[in-house]
């Protein structure tokens, strides 16, 4: 079976970005991803991919940040804190690592509040084995997907 993906590469809303290899992903799903096109306020017109949902399980290799591929302003002991404490992904780039480069998805977003920042749909839990699972729905959280975890 040929491989989807090389990587995720996380775009959090302050500017943060993050890269998950493939061998650090143990589940992975991106359900239902359309193309949408758009203005805002008169700017350029654009194409998005926005998904349904996302629910993605990492080992606990993909905790460790990596300078050259990690863009970090908020947390230094590592990427599971910084989604754990900041619920701010907008979006992904899937790099296939071959000649179809690659592909960004919006993740299903909802501002917690005024500032805009924090995602009400975006929930993660760090499980005792020391895995992450992260959940952006707008109907599931990640209890939902996972069961119950160590907080």
């Amino acid at each position: 079976m040929e491989r989807a993906l090389e990587a995720l590469k996380f775009h959090f809303r302050n500017g943060d970005t993050w890269t998950v290899h493939h061998q650090d992903i143990s589940d992975l799903w991106i359900g239902r991803v359309t193309t949408s096109y758009g203005r805002i306020k008169g700017g350029h017109m654009t194409i998005i991919h926005p998904c349904k949902s996302f629910k993605a399980e990492f080992t606990p290799d993909a905790d460790a940040i990596d300078p050259e591929t990690t863009q970090l302003s908020s947390v230094t002991s590592g990427m599971f804190e910084r989604v754990t404490h900041y619920q701010d992904i907008e979006k992904i780039d899937i790099l296939f690592g071959d000649e179809r480069g690659s592909e960004q998805i919006y993740l299903p977003f909802k501002p917690r509040d005024a500032d805009g920042i924090d995602n009400i749909y975006q929930t993660s839990s760090l499980t005792a084995e020391g895995k992450l699972h992260l959940v952006v729905d707008d109907e599931r959280t990640v209890f939902d997907v996972y069961g119950d975890h160590k907080n």
